[in-house]
């Protein structure tokens, strides 16, 4: 135990380099810092929605920086092909023979900037990259660097020229992360940081094998089986409200969450938990990162859509529902 404690308190000192070097390019957004680095240390991909103008490429940007690894960012739109982001065969006259040209998505981290904004052809070669960790160029298959994170952004307001990302591919990130305005407080020190002084630079500070040990860590963090119980409740719940008195709400889902929900919140619970310091998650553990994890795995029905109920209405439901233990 006093090992397992040192440790903690070493990754937690670590954490926390990280986090005071996003600030020096960063004002607030606690929660979605958090979110990247459940990312970060779980190896899950990290959608984030929100207006523009809210720091969410800037905050990815900040995130790599800390981070000694291979970084590259992908503005999609609607003329992108998968070439453009796997790599292709080239033809040499010379030698006669083909050599592959790997692409952008051979690096560590991969922004996403504006995800929704590629076509369905871009969204399916994007798919295996983000599930298997490995592409297919010319019917040979590479494996990606490791770590590899896909952290995507997209506008909810903006609908021109946009294309709504498979249901497949949006269970396949960990967590959505929905930013907000900032408070007045945390608006002023914008202003000020960006008109009246010269803003800082964030700088590497951990390694990739340091990010291995710190996620070996996490996934040691211990989840008590009643825990477990709570979480299979809560995904249950999804499919069928009725069973856990939220009958009102059956009618605005027409699919529930799938098992990766299950597995995504025990992962996110635990890096919550490290965050904290703490070898142990806790129920507040499970409701913090519940919302992110939970929001974007339901398919709702035409009457929540015509009675304008939300996915995080029904994620709040069932939390108030379910009976913590």
């Amino acid at each position: 135990m006093e090992n397992s404690s040192e440790s903690i308190n070493q990754a937690h000192l670590l954490i926390r380099s990280i986090k005071n070097e996003i600030a020096k390019e960063l004002v607030g957004q606690d929660r979605l810092v958090n979110s990247l680095l459940t990312g970060l240390l779980t190896g899950g991909h990290v959608l984030i929605e929100g207006v523009p103008g809210l720091a969410k490429t800037s905050a990815v940007k900040a995130l790599a920086s800390t981070v000694q690894a291979g970084f590259r960012r992908i503005q999609f739109t609607p003329d992108l092909l998968p070439a453009d982001l796997t790599g292709t065969e080239i033809y040499r006259p010379e030698t006669a023979d083909f050599i592959t040209r790997k692409g952008p998505l051979f690096n560590n981290i991969i922004l996403a900037d504006e995800i929704n904004r590629a076509p369905s052809k871009v969204q399916s070669a994007l798919l295996e990259a983000m599930e298997e960790k490995q592409v297919t160029i010319g019917g040979r298959t590479y494996e990606l660097p490791s770590p590899f994170l896909v952290l995507a952004t997209q506008n909810p307001i903006e609908q021109e020229g946009t294309y709504p990302l498979p249901e497949a591919q949006v269970d396949r990130f960990m967590l959505k992360v929905m930013v907000d305005y900032p408070d007045r407080d945390q608006e002023l020190e914008i202003l000020e940081k960006n008109t009246c002084s010269r803003t800082g630079t964030a700088g590497p500070v951990v390694t990739c094998d340091q990010l291995a040990e710190m996620g070996e860590l996490a996934a040691g963090i211990y989840v008590d089986e009643k825990l477990m119980e709570y979480i299979v409740d809560l995904v249950s719940a999804s499919r069928n409200p009725e069973k856990y008195g939220i009958k009102d709400m059956a009618q605005f889902i027409d699919f529930g969450a799938s098992p990766r929900a299950g597995i995504f919140l025990v992962k996110a619970a635990k890096v919550n938990a490290l965050l904290a310091g703490r070898a142990y998650v806790t129920p507040e553990d499970i409701k913090l990162v519940g919302p992110d994890v939970l929001r974007h795995r339901l398919i709702l029905s035409f009457e929540a859509e015509a009675e304008d109920i939300l996915s995080d209405d029904i994620v709040q439901a069932i939390f108030d529902s379910v009976e913590v233990p």
